[in-house]
């Protein structure tokens, strides 16, 4: 197992590098003159003023020291200075963190919890009117997209339950039950389209396990139903389950950039969006890298839970 893991971890190391590269690169091709829109409007834009600001924000090196220096200074956890606001990168993010985990968490929480339940319920009844209801519910929930389902359930709510707080966020320690109450709509918006995909998945992971021999002999031996379901078929079903889900937390982190604007949450998404806007280099960089590396090592430890799951994976 050992050796396992350490082939993920040498992976892990080079899909980070692969992947700062690639953000380091593609950010420079977006449109417009940094420096320029760093200056401002009410800026006199002269070329020495232009030479100047390049010189102090390092772009007027070649662009393979940019990234020497900017990875060298990333591995120390230093990302640099807020071009505009003038703070640490690194206390911008841990700022903004918190709620695009805890949106992320409530989500994946919702959507794999249920999600398992309900794919074995649809297997255990295939053919019946419920499995086709709930398959197409689930087909309706995998194309409905998550901002469009937060814009209507803020409608609902404020509609039918007018004192619920949707909008804004409260942190968890000052207000438990606020926190909690703001988060149920965008964790039920970004949750659904998992919940769909997911149970078809284990839907179709426990038909394909409940017709394995192994479930015939369980069963031969006078099992309950219940047991047979949840104790033999279910384990292997849950291998391809783990999987999509280090998959669908990729997905819940994009997704979480559009939802936080919906429901105006500060979080990472809202970060993002406004540093590109103002081409705020450093703070791009650095937290699209760290959204990166917090999906690549969700994938590492689904890794190491297939291997857990799975014991022919150690041999």
């Amino acid at each position: 197992m050992s050796r396992i893991l350490l082939s993920r971890l040498i992976d892990l190391v080079v899909v980070l590098f692969g992947v700062s590269i690639i953000v380091f690169l593609m950010i420079r091709l977006i449109p417009g003159d940094a420096v320029a829109i760093m200056l401002g409007a009410n800026t006199e834009i002269t070329p020495e003023r232009m030479a100047e600001l390049n010189s102090r924000v390092g772009l007027d090196k070649p662009i393979v020291q940019q990234y020497l220096v900017w990875a060298g200074a990333a591995l120390r956890g230093d990302f640099g200075t807020s071009l505009w606001t003038g703070r640490p990168v690194a206390t911008e993010i841990i700022t903004n963190l918190w709620p695009t985990l805890e949106l992320t968490f409530l989500s994946l929480l919702i959507g794999a919890v249920l999600a398992v339940p309900v794919g074995c319920w649809m297997a255990q009844t295939r053919g019946s009117g419920m499995d086709v209801a709930m398959r197409i519910g689930a087909i309706a929930g995998l194309t409905i997209p998550s901002f469009w389902l937060g814009i209507v359930l803020i409608l609902l709510f404020s509609a039918f339950v007018p004192g619920f707080s949707s909008l804004g966020y409260v942190p968890f320690s000052e207000d438990p039950f606020g926190n909690l109450q703001r988060m149920l709509l965008p964790s039920i918006a970004l949750a659904l389209p998992i919940l769909a995909n997911l149970s078809r998945l284990v839907r179709s992971a426990m038909l394909d396990a409940l017709g394995q021999d192994y479930v015939r002999t369980a069963r031969a031996k006078g099992l309950s139903e219940r047991t047979v379901v949840y104790k033999h078929a279910l384990r292997n079903a849950l291998i391809p389950f783990l999987t999509s889900v280090g998959i669908m937390t990729g997905y819940l982190l994009g997704g979480a950039i559009v939802v936080e604007q919906v429901f105006a949450i500060p979080g990472l998404g809202r970060l993002i969006l406004g540093a590109i806007a103002e081409r705020n280099y450093p703070l791009i960089q650095a937290t699209i890298l760290v959204v990166t590396a917090g999906f690549v090592l969700v994938n590492f430890v689904v890794d190491f839970l297939y291997i857990v799951v799975d014991p022919r994976v150690r041999a």
